[in-house]
């Protein structure tokens, strides 16, 4: 058989001896063997050295993910449930938590295992498959989950936008065992969630702010709250939870919101302390500024604005929108927890937008807190484009 090689061009082997695990299409100046979507590839320098072996993608501009870097070692499904595993057994903590039943037990590349997702719902994992690379291996992920004997079921949700850069179809269904429920409802350190992990975003549930919910919760008696983008309803429940005396919650979705109000329900709350707005966080802040309404504390939690530092430019307008907007409706001495989640907005950038909207909004602001992901979304250090989620928690001054 043809041995299947990618050849770098001089000098563009540096990022892969410190381990990055992708080879941009730019980066490789001759492919032999003919290799197909997911086969595996040796990763050459332009003199012939070998550096690494993994996943060929021809459709993608990441047109190889480095599976390892030990040249003795085969990419087979003997490495790949041996690397599931300890990614799981590396979440045990989360598992044994009192009050927690969902969170992610495989992150992609941080984890040894490029492109594939899998998230943790009670007693069923719900998986994404986002590459060509990991695509061929659906069967042997399958088998692998199941048999560890820990779950009822392996549903896949490869529904994602990301698939058709990789040239593949959206693809759903059951991989495994039973077929979850409609709804599940799950504990995130004892709130109850009803989550769609057939239909719902992501793999049906905002896993990656389970922290930063549990950190809002914290000195808000009595509290004014506004939840922006607010889904189905994550960071408002926890304001509910914290002693907040009212919550406004902004979504487009109209079925997102009526699960939102179910989950209050559900975690025993007053509806009396509710408010709901359907429609656009945009529209719909610049009338709630014109109304003159404040409020102790925003959430803005918007979906992605930018998947590569080629959009960053566009993103970066409307984050610094809407959290210009929000700082106008904060009250003195008022909290600001803004998110983004855009892969092509760094951490420095995102803290500069935020800065200009303070700037433009004529508030003095203190940044008190830096957020992101929880330990479950790891981030090799090698691979900091898996820190995807940038958080800031800001104070507004005071009266003087």
């Amino acid at each position: 058989m043809d041995r299947k090689v990618i050849r770098l061009h001089p000098g563009r082997e540096r990022s892969l001896e410190r381990r990055h695990p992708w080879v941009y299409s730019g980066a490789i100046a001759d492919v032999t063997g003919d290799p197909g979507p997911g086969d595996i590839v040796e990763i050459e320098t332009a003199s012939g050295a070998w550096l690494a072996r993994g996943a060929y993608s021809p459709a993608s501009q990441i047109r190889a993910r480095v599976w390892t870097w030990d040249r003795d070692q085969a990419v087979d499904e003997a490495l790949l449930a041996r690397r599931l595993s300890a990614a799981i057994d590396a979440r045990q903590a989360l598992a044994c938590a009192p009050g927690l039943t969902a969170y992610r037990e495989v992150h992609a590349e941080s984890d040894g295992i490029p492109g594939l997702i899998v998230d943790r719902y009670n007693d069923f994992r719900i998986v994404q498959l986002l590459t060509a690379g990991i695509d061929g291996w659906r069967e042997g992920i399958a088998a692998a989950l199941a048999a560890r004997g820990d779950c009822r079921g392996v549903y896949e949700r490869s529904d994602v936008p990301v698939r058709p850069l990789e040239g593949l179809p959206p693809r759903m269904g059951r991989l495994w065992g039973e077929e979850p429920d409609e709804e599940l409802i799950v504990l995130e350190y004892g709130l109850k969630f009803l989550v769609d992990v057939r239909r719902g975003h992501k793999t049906g549930f905002y896993l990656d702010q389970r922290e930063n919910r549990q950190l809002l919760r914290r000195g808000l008696e009595d509290a004014s709250v506004l939840n922006c983008f607010a889904y189905t309803g994550g960071f408002g429940v926890a304001a509910l939870e914290g002693g907040a005396s009212h919550v406004l919650s902004i979504e487009a979705s109209g079925s997102a919101l009526e699960m939102a109000a179910r989950n209050v329900e559900l975690n025993g709350h007053s509806m009396d302390r509710c408010a709901w707005l359907e429609g656009d966080a945009f529209v719909e802040l610049r009338r709630l500024r014109d109304r003159g309404l404040h409020f102790d504390v925003v959430v803005l939690d918007p979906p992605r604005f930018a998947a590569t530092v080629a959009h960053a430019d566009r993103a970066a307008r409307g984050y610094k929108d809407i959290n210009l907007l929000a700082f106008k409706l904060l009250r003195p001495g008022g909290r600001l927890y803004t998110f983004s989640c855009s892969g092509g907005v760094s951490p420095e950038l995102f803290q500069k937008i935020v800065a200009g909207a303070a700037l433009d909004a004529g508030v003095d602001v203190s940044v008190i807190g830096w957020l992101g992901q929880p330990e479950d979304h790891p981030v090799s250090l090698a691979f900091p484009e898996g820190r995807y989620l940038k958080g800031l928690l800001c104070r507004v001054a005071g009266q003087p």
